[in-house]
């Protein structure tokens, strides 16, 4: 046999063998925290959510079979980036969404720009992601910290909270919401008396609550999500702070946490969701469906999963291609219309819809299972999110 031909078969062979997956099928990767602090808020449910998504699709795309993988980054920024580096490379991972925790989300969010892919972010929270941290092909999907601030914080100093004290988780997400809110609290004409930063994952929250309660402040801003969120709260009512005269606001809280709570412990508390499973007929029927799955109502991150997974889908079928340009200007071409909510995306990534006030319900106001809020206000997109040029964001000035 002829040696070059030989060699040169075999060279072939070999790139066949180490090039990624890519090449076959679209694979989407869910990568969050599915066995920590904030396992119930996304976790294994926004995997359930993307599935849906896909079978709501069709199943495929471009004659090409759609494929779900998922990972846990434990809160991780080097777990994360070290799963999505393999998923880039090796797996063929065309796209990644939900990202929980916004230290991850912005360490996946830069090498996704490395690697010319796309992230959708869900999960995350900080402002940053579509503001100073910016990426071509990079999205953020349910809310931001600003979103939140302008709907919790706006509406509580509207309603006679004009001091404030912040339990703030101590990382990016935790800075990022105590920012954003204490900006639109002074703006309104409120006062910032003071912050305290805890540790993510805290099971003991009695000393940072004193200081809370020594402030005097109307309200107490809880600058932290999932089960710091939950046992600030549970540790609030053994100090009486609530009986005390002063006003407990969750600036990140879902149907999750709530559902953990009970109502005895979290009724009455203001906040600010994107989504809320008995909101419309469109919403019920996507979380009676997502029910009968997974035994619980979607909470705003899951029903947000949904919704990016299946932009993402709809965005390569415009396309015609899984090229990455070619599907971000789609992503941000197509209006959004579907059981999460109906907005539309801005040139630096931001999707842009409705936010809504609720408070949480007493348990007798409660007819029927997940029966949690009463609605107060709508936030309309365009209040609840800057303009891309607003926004910080480097690309579109």
């Amino acid at each position: 046999m002829n040696f070059k031909l030989f060699s040169a078969a075999l060279a072939t062979t070999a790139l066949i063998a180490i090039a990624p997956a890519a090449a076959e099928g679209v694979k989407i990767g869910i990568l969050n925290d599915q066995s920590g602090v904030y396992a119930d808020y996304g976790g294994k449910g926004s995997v359930e959510a993307a599935k849906m998504a896909v079978e709501d699709f069709g199943g495929e795309v471009l004659g090409q079979k759609i494929e779900i993988v998922s990972a846990d980054h434990q809160n991780k920024p080097d777990t994360a980036v070290t799963i999505a580096r393999k998923w880039f490379d090796v797996d063929g991972v065309d796209m990644i969404t939900e990202l929980t925790t916004s230290s991850v989300a912005l360490a996946v969010q830069d090498l996704a720009k490395e690697k010319k892919k796309i992230d959708i972010v869900v999960g995350a929270a900080t402002s940053r992601i579509t503001g100073d941290a910016c990426q071509p092909y990079g999205f953020h999907w349910a809310f931001d910290t600003r979103a939140l601030a302008v709907g919790t914080g706006g509406a509580l100093v509207k309603a006679g909270g004009d001091t404030w004290f912040f339990l703030t988780a101590d990382y990016a997400f935790g800075y990022s919401l105590e920012k954003d809110t204490s900006e639109i609290v002074q703006a309104n004409g409120g006062k910032v008396l003071g912050s305290v930063r805890h540790p993510l994952n805290s099971s003991d929250f009695s000393s940072f609550l004193l200081q809370a309660q020594a402030s005097k402040a109307k309200v107490v801003g809880l600058a932290n999500a999932g089960l710091d969120t939950a046992n600030a709260i549970k540790q609030a009512a053994e100090f009486g702070i609530v009986q005390g005269g002063q006003k407990m606001a969750g600036l990140l809280m879902t149907l999750a946490e709530v559902h953990g709570l009970g109502l005895k412990a979290a009724q009455g508390l203001v906040l600010t969701e994107a989504y809320y499973w008995d909101r419309d007929d469109k919403s019920r029927e996507f979380a009676e469906r997502y029910f009968k799955r997974t035994n619980r109502m979607p909470s705003m991150i899951q029903a947000g999963t949904y919704s990016a997974t299946l932009s993402y889908l709809k965005a390569v079928k415009a396309a015609g291609s899984k090229d990455t340009e070619a599907v971000a200007a789609k992503l941000k071409e197509l209006p959004v219309d579907d059981a999460f909510a109906k907005g539309n995306v801005q040139a630096n990534g931001r999707f842009v819809h409705d936010m809504y006030l609720f408070e949480v319900k007493k348990p007798e106001e409660s007819k029927k299972p997940w029966d949690y809020y009463k609605q107060l206000a709508v936030v309309p997109g365009d209040q609840a999110f800057p303009t891309a040029k607003d926004s910080g964001c480097p690309l579109t000035k």
